[in-house]
């Protein structure tokens, strides 16, 4: 039997259920996505943060490395094995032994340095934290105010477009020459190439922020309204230091306090505990022809003195960390001077970009007048003494500059607040930023 499926109810309601979710599925893959969340996201997904975490766990283990010397160890063992003639080893089935350190001046600063350690470990891990908080604040207002332009863009080319279609009606009508054409093809052109500029822009931003947070590039949307207002700080701004410069300085002193430690290794005596317990058994071996008192239970303990008069090597060694403890210290200035220097030239240039923004802003405003001068005029036509009638393509290019200076607004804005974001961060201030964008 032929069965016709063309009229089939419940295809046709496939078809539809399929055209519907197709429908929906653009507007549940740019979903907004705020900044606090990304931010999040990246310094969860950040190898340096990851790497930052182990060195962590790393200094943690050390210190603990360091107390466990105190606490006795314990290790079983066996060696058994056949011998013939004068026994050359101890007959041991099995065997427990017990070591731990009584007493070392050396130790108590290794501890001190360990605990150090740590403190610039934790403190390194806040300062990749703040550095990938940085990265991506950046990359997401910079994507934001890409997607902006993006639109005004395209209201430019429509503008365009119109301004085309204008030239070429008034050029047919021999009103204007070929040249007012072509340079009204020129500007479209010109804005076409300028629109696929920001949409490669905006390309590379989405997949920067993808392979920051984690997150696909196409799920990517900015929300404007999650971006709190950037604090207008200034050089003047009572400076904190950076955890990275902490970080370094812990970890100069932490240098510091180990080569004490290794000087103190070949000065003082060390004292240390040990015990063993063998099983002895004759089954394999010949033992009791060359030693009469055998029994197959041994103990052993008892303290171990370490006095040391002429250890070259442990005198180098102490030399050799007193050498690295003082690269690091230089190492900690070094980068306060140029963290200091960074203040300085982003103070400067906070200055300048703060005029750009301004004038920006004011060109912006003059354009939106004009255009509105222009609109007006086309309207109300020419009044007694007024000046003579605009042509229509005067209201396009109005419009089309009038969205130019709204995208220089928007890219002077976007300068002004990166450099706000950097000086931020060279104040040690940028916690604030990121207590801020959580509360948000």
């Amino acid at each position: 039997m032929h069965v016709n499926n063309g009229d089939n109810p419940l295809k046709r309601w496939r078809w539809m259920l399929i055209g519907m979710a197709m429908a929906a599925a653009p507007a549940l893959v740019a979903a907004q996505v705020s900044l606090s969340t990304v931010v999040d996201l990246a310094q969860r997904n950040s190898n340096a943060v990851r790497l930052a975490q182990a060195d962590v766990d790393k200094s943690k283990a050390a210190l603990a490395q360091t107390h466990d010397a105190y606490i006795p160890n314990f290790a079983l063992g066996s060696t058994v094995g056949y011998s013939y003639g004068f026994p050359t080893g101890q007959p041991s089935v099995g065997s427990a032994t017990m070591q731990s350190m009584v007493l070392s001046f050396s130790q108590s600063q290794y501890m001190k340095a360990a605990r150090v350690g740590l403190e610039a470990a934790n403190l390194r891990l806040k300062d990749a934290c703040e550095q990938v908080a940085l990265e991506a604040s950046t990359a997401y207002i910079e994507l934001d105010t890409v997607n902006r332009e993006l639109d005004a863009a395209h209201q430019q080319e429509a503008f365009a477009e119109r301004l085309v279609t204008i030239e070429q009606q008034r050029t047919e009508a021999g009103v204007d020459p070929l040249s007012e054409l072509l340079q009204a093809q020129l500007t479209s052109a010109q804005l076409k190439l300028k629109r696929l500029h920001l949409e490669i822009r905006a390309g590379v931003l989405a997949k920067q922020l993808a392979a920051l947070s984690g997150l696909p590039a196409s799920s990517l949307s900015p929300n404007h309204e999650s971006i709190p207002e950037i604090p207008a700080v200034t050089g003047n701004a009572t400076p904190r230091t950076l955890p990275g410069i902490e970080a370094a300085g812990a970890f100069a002193h932490s240098k510091q306090i180990q080569a004490k430690g290794d000087d103190l290794l070949w000065r003082r005596p060390q004292i240390g505990f040990g015990a063993v317990y063998n099983y002895d058994s004759n089954a394999l071996n010949n033992y009791s022809t060359y030693y009469r008192n055998f029994t197959p239970n041994n103990i052993s303990f008892g303290l171990q003195i370490t006095v040391p008069f002429f250890d070259f090597a442990l005198r180098a060694k102490a030399r050799q960390a007193a050498a690295e403890a003082l690269r690091a210290r230089v190492e900690t200035e070094q980068a306060q001077r140029q963290n200091e220097v960074q203040i300085a030239e982003l103070t400067g240039s906070l200055r300048e970009l703060d005029t750009l923004a301004e004038i920006a802003s004011l060109k912006q405003q003059i354009a939106k007048e004009q255009l509105q001068a222009v609109l007006a005029q086309l309207e109300l036509g020419n009044g007694a003494g007024a000046q003579p009638q605009l042509s229509p393509k005067a209201e396009q290019l109005a419009r089309i500059d009038e969205r130019q200076k709204f995208q220089d607004a928007l890219d002077a804005g976007f300068d002004l607040s990166k450099a706000r974001l950097s000086l931020l961060r060279a104040l040690g201030h940028m916690e604030d930023w990121l207590q801020e964008l959580h509360a948000k």
